[in-house]
Parts: C-alpha cells; sequence; structure tokens
C-alpha cells in the first residue's frame, strides 16, 4: 500500500485515493496521452480531468490502453461552467462519456457556479440548483458514483445544501500553501464534503518561496513535494499535475510527516500568487 492508493472515504461510502493526477493545462493529444499513461505506470489511481481542459479523449486513451482494470481507476471530470440550465446537462455529461470511451464515471462535479467569463460577479443559485438536479439524476441513474461541486465558495454550497436530495460529496477549489480558503473549508468539512486542491503548488507560486525551500530542505524533500505533503496533513486531497516522468514519480514521494510546528507555520503563510486566484475563492 502507498500513497497512491491509500483512500479517502467519500460521504456517500465511495473510497478516493488521496491523491490525483490532475491534468488542466495539459493539451490532448500525445502530451496528455503520455502523461496520463506515466501516471499510470507510477501508481497513480486517480485521474482528474474535466470537458473544458480538451482533453478528455486522450486522457480517456490513456485510461482504457493502460491494461489497470477499469475499477481500480478513480476518474473524474466535469460539467462545464457555462452550462446553467438543466435540459443542457445531460447531453453534456453523454458528450464527456464519448470522449472519455468510458461506462461509468466515479466522480462529476459542476466546473463552476458561475460561466468562466463572469467569474466572482454573479450568483446563480437558481441555475445551479436546477443543474444540480439534473446531477442527482446522473447519480441515480448509477453511471456516476459520486457527484459534487468545483470553485463554489459557502454561499453557493449552502444554497445547494439546503434543497438538494444528494449532499455533494466534494468541493474542488484551489487550495495551497498560503491559500486555504478557511470559510469554504469549514463549510464543507463541516457538511461532511472532501476537499480537493487543485493547483496545490500555487500554478507554479510556490517554488522559489525562499521560506518553503528552507523547511523543504528540513525534511530533504522538494518545495513541491512539502506542499503536497502539507495538502495530506490538513486532510485535503492534492492534484498536482506533470508531464515528465520524475516529476510524476516525485510527486508521489511524500512519505514523511511534517511536525505541528511547521504545518502550524506553513498554515500561516501568506498567499504567494494572489493575483491569480479565483474571486470567490478568498
Amino acid at each position: 500500500m502507498t500513497i497512491l492508493t491509500d483512500t479517502y472515504t467519500l460521504n456517500n461510502g465511495v473510497k478516493i485515493p488521496k491523491i490525483g493526477f490532475g491534468t488542466w493545462q495539459i493539451p490532448d493529444g500525445e502530451v496528455a496521452y503520455d502523461s496520463v499513461r506515466m501516471a499510470l505506470d507510477a501508481g497513480y489511481r486517480h485521474i482528474d480531468t474535466a470537458y473544458v481542459y480538451g482533453n478528455e479523449c486522450s486522457v480517456g486513451r490513456a485510461i482504457r490502453e493502460s491494461g489497470i482494470d477499469r475499477d481500480e481507476i478513480f476518474v473524474t471530470s466535469k460539467l462545464p461552467a457555462e452550462v446553467k440550465k438543466a435540459d443542457e446537462v445531460l447531453p453534456h455529461f453523454e458528450k464527456t462519456m464519448e470522449n472519455l470511451g468510458l461506462d461509468r464515471l466515479d466522480l462529476y462535479l459542476i466546473h463552476a457556479p458561475w460561466p468562466w467569463a463572469h467569474a466572482g460577479m454573479m450568483r446563480m443559485d437558481e441555475e445551479n440548483l436546477a443543474v444540480w438536479n439534473e446531477m442527482e439524476k446522473i447519480y441515480h441513474s448509477g453511471r456516476v458514483r459520486a457527484i459534487g461541486v468545483s470553485n463554489f465558495d459557502n454561499l453557493d454550497l449552502k444554497n445547494i445544501l439546503h434543497r438538494a436530495e444528494v449532499t455533494p460529496a466534494v468541493n474542488q477549489i484551489q487550495y495551497y500553501v498560503g491559500a486555504t480558503e478557511p470559510r469554504n473549508r469549514t463549510c464543507a468539512q463541516s457538511h461532511g464534503l472532501l476537499i480537493e486542491a487543485y493547483s496545490p503548488l500555487a500554478t507554479g507560486g510556490l517554488l522559489d518561496s525562499p521560506k518553503l525551500k528552507a523547511m523543504a530542505e528540513k525534511y530533504g524533500v522538494s518545495t513541491v513535494q512539502l506542499a503536497i505533503r502539507f495538502c495530506l496533513q490538513n486532510g485535503v486531497l492534492p492534484l498536482p499535475k506533470a508531464t515528465h516522468r520524475e516529476h510524476i514519480e516525485a510527486n508521489a514521494q511524500v512519505d514523511f510527516t511534517i511536525s505541528d510546528a511547521d504545518m502550524d507555520k506553513l498554515n500561516a503563510f501568506d498567499d504567494p500568487n494572489p493575483d491569480n486566484h479565483n474571486p470567490s475563492q478568498r
């Protein structure tokens, strides 16, 4: 058993590997295909993609051609943020399934509470509830093992929680050393949701931090490994991305423990990359 096959348990009893392989910004084609194949060869069993990433076809092909039993791989994709009408949900889900070439998903998320062009500038409570009702229908069909949300702040999440039949299993947000989203995290965790961390390296913003480098040297690890381990020790699921074998493998080498004192210091870090943070996730 390794950290790549250790699991969290979602609020509906489904097991999810504690580290996922993120594919945001990995271009479709051989780069995405090779990256996912290398991740699976390295032992990753949790692959995260999205319709809007434009790489579902290559990600799905890598999964299908890996030679690994489908039941051993946890696959996540996401409904486009622009979809805010009930009758558009199922067609987009069907397109994702066609792209991936799979007969079921393990986790399906609403990618954001607003269209990306209006990020953080509007509330769409009724639209999100209508979309969530359709997500519930897909869940009840058995074609998805769990459903959740992404980029939802505490108000967006409460809108769903107070009126939905199925509680979301996950809220996937930007989360990293210096940006731990206390309001959103507390709201989610108090209702039994797992927090997933995309951009756990602050889109590269953590790599040159002198303070983080110094602490990483203390543990004999890289700043990347320290940042990933930080997420895990806070009970958060990190989704590191890489396209080179050595980085993919190194990102999983996090079998060390950060002391409580150092975790306190990390949790008190300033945001190293505030300009790239989603407006509703502050």
